[in-house]
């Protein structure tokens, strides 16, 4: 006899026997019991909670527009609420030349552009600043390059030595090490003797390209207000058109610029500094207590604190500046990981010193504590995600649980079309764009928390935004030079040898998170198509999709690979 046969003998002998349909039963009672005492009310929480803070978002939005629309409709522009008056003369005269006459009245200006390995967009960002309208004995160009290719240092070195041999004003500036990544290279860029005689200090990101006359207009604002520590200009996207994922990236930083940071600047003269294409008052950074690197969002630490001194911001839509938004959806994430994760942490470790300064009004305190921290930096990231993706998924699987009509409809399509108000000619793109949001919600929420918690490896990560050169698709003669519009960098050895290409893992080729998470969203949609009847599983079938297809990468364009 074999041993099936003896183990299938002993089992028909056993006196016991499995009511399988008395276990079913069980199961269903113990579940239902469990469902109404700890599943349901915990879930009955967190859409109460997510229906508080979506409230409070919508407030947040109505009153910005509100706040924006006042200022536009009474032309209460920068100009109108602070001095500005044009400094000296023409550049081009003689006695500015000279530093005499006009000329003298120009303040000294420090122009700084970090740098790490930008192969592909150096040459624009020091041209465009090379060329900038200004006296050229009253400015100086900065190139803080903390590349570790050498090929790439060199070739930036180069550069600069060309503009150099110009007549122009320009120091390539490196150091031994990396500590403090991008604030740790301001930091160390201001130690330089030759910085001593600068009053204030523009800063562009590798791929952000001014125009001529950006100083012109910027410095202005600082030179005939001394209460003012920062004028900050507006993003350009050249490669907005490029895909799907750069038209929703400029649907929302238009939004962020011509809403957010306008209603900042117009009624609490505070924002959060961009980090770029801004000119700050070297003072205002000395008393604030200079650049930090104890977050990844080291401008808007240093915008905060200086907020926190007295000093005022001045945010000027007018004026443009050109630059690159990420096209692949992996440099996209790694971003917003950073813009997620750093002002949670921020928000963390400046939350106590925000409520106990004494030098700025309860009002200014509120603002920041509660509408720029709580609910633009943390607020907005957890109810995207926990109510959108998680709440109403779920809430399919439990009869106990209504979600009033206003919280699902009402409100989220009025919140919906404010911030669509940023970009107009996008509007037929906003139900695409609003299901994005909601996939990038998982990332964002998972960095949030992190920063909250200052837990995990990554809270202080930093990971350079992968820069493809698209800026280079400007029109021609933008900033009245050509050759500065090329890309013409080889690389003629390869600087470690060719591995063989091994075959990609799946976990590696796909987003797991975001394919876990579609798979859920669809089941809970079939179930309420099916059975709940609750009417939400067309939003379900659509949302669910949306994670599938950033999950399978079929969003933004692919990685440029190096033959």
């Amino acid at each position: 006899m074999g041993v099936s046969e003896e183990a299938a003998r002993v089992w028909a002998e056993l006196p016991v026997r499995v009511d399988w349909a008395a276990a079913a039963a069980q199961c269903a009672s113990l579940w239902a019991h469990a469902r109404a005492l700890l599943v349901a009310p915990a879930v009955r929480v967190l859409v109460l909670l997510s229906l508080a803070m979506t409230v409070m978002i919508l407030a947040e939005k109505l009153f910005v527009c509100a706040v924006c629309l006042a200022v536009r409709a009474l032309r209460l522009g920068p100009d109108r609420r602070y001095r500005w008056e044009p400094i000296g003369g023409g550049v081009g005269d003689e006695e500015e030349e000279s530093g005499s006459g006009h000329g003298a009245k120009y303040p000294m200006v420090l122009v700084q552009i970090p740098m790490y390995n930008e192969r592909e967009v150096y040459k624009l960002s020091i041209g465009a600043a090379c060329e900038l309208e200004w006296p050229s004995e009253r400015f100086m160009i900065q190139v803080l390059d903390d590349s570790t290719d050498p090929v790439v240092k060199d070739l930036v070195e180069t550069e600069c030595q060309r503009w150099k041999s110009k007549g122009v004003n320009i120091k390539y500036e490196v150091r031994g090490n990396r500590k403090g990544y991008k604030a740790g290279a301001l930091k160390e860029g201001l130690k330089h003797d030759y910085v001593e005689d600068c009053e204030y200090i523009a800063m562009f990101d590798a791929d952000f390209q001014p125009e001529p006359d950006f100083l012109l207009r910027a410095v202005p604002f600082l030179v005939h207000n001394p209460e003012i520590a920062l004028v900050q200009a507006r993003w350009k996207f050249v490669n907005s058109g490029e895909c799907l994922l750069t038209r929703f990236q400029e649907m929302s930083l238009d939004y962020h610029f011509k809403y957010e940071q306008e209603a900042g600047s117009s009624l609490h003269s505070f924002f959060g500094f961009n980090g770029t294409a801004g000119v700050w008052r070297i003072a205002a950074i000395d008393d604030a207590g200079g650049w930090k690197d104890r977050t990844t969002v080291e401008d808007m630490d240093l915008a905060v604190r200086a907020m926190l001194q007295g000093w005022k911001f001045v945010y000027v839509g007018d004026i443009k500046v050109k630059s690159e938004l990420p096209s692949t959806f992996k440099a996209y994430r790694f971003q917003q990981h950073r813009w997620s994760c750093g002002p949670a942490n921020l928000f963390k470790k400046m939350m106590v010193e925000i409520l106990e300064n004494k030098k700025v009004s309860l009002w200014s305190k509120i603002y920041l504590w509660y509408n720029f921290f709580f609910v633009g930096k943390v607020a907005a990231h957890t109810v995207t995600f926990i109510y959108y993706c998680c709440a109403i998924p779920v809430s399919v699987l439990l009869p106990e649980i209504q979600i009033p009509l206003w919280g699902v409809v009402y409100i989220p399509t009025l919140i919906t079309l404010l911030k669509a108000l940023g970009t107009p000619s996008s509007f037929h793109l906003v139900i695409l764009w609003v299901l994005f949001e909601n996939v990038m919600s998982l990332h964002r929420i998972k960095a949030a928390a992190s920063g909250l918690l200052d837990a995990g490896g990554r809270v202080n990560e930093w990971v350079v935004t992968e820069k493809l050169g698209d800026t280079s698709k400007a029109k021609p003669g933008a900033n009245g030079s050509d050759d500065v519009k090329v890309i013409d960098v080889k690389l003629t050895e390869p600087l470690v040898p060719k591995l063989v290409k091994r075959r990609a893992r799946f976990w590696e080729r796909y987003n797991c998170s975001e394919l876990f998470v579609g798979t859920c969203i669809l089941l809970c949609g079939f179930y309420d198509l099916l059975f709940a009847k609750k009417g939400y599983y067309i939003f379900l079938f659509l949302q669910g999709t949306a994670f599938l297809v950033v999950g399978f990468g079929y969003v933004g364009t692919l990685p440029h690979c190096n033959a």
